[in-house]
């Protein structure tokens, strides 16, 4: 399927190559496409992931 580039696809990859990395928090408006532009970067940049979604898990 073809994905919009983001700003933030741009953002992560920056964040990638930083060399002093803080933990990674995505916030922003419901329905935007952050998660897909998470899970599309961790796609293409990492062979294993771990998601820890805090909504789904009270």
């Amino acid at each position: 399927m073809l994905r919009l580039k983001r700003k933030i696809d741009d953002y992560l990859v920056e964040w990638k190559n930083s060399k002093n990395k803080l933990p990674l928090i995505v916030k922003g408006a419901r329905q935007v496409g952050k998660t897909d532009a998470i899970k599309n970067f961790a796609k293409n940049n990492y062979e294993s992931v771990v998601e820890i979604n805090f909504v789904l898990q009270k």
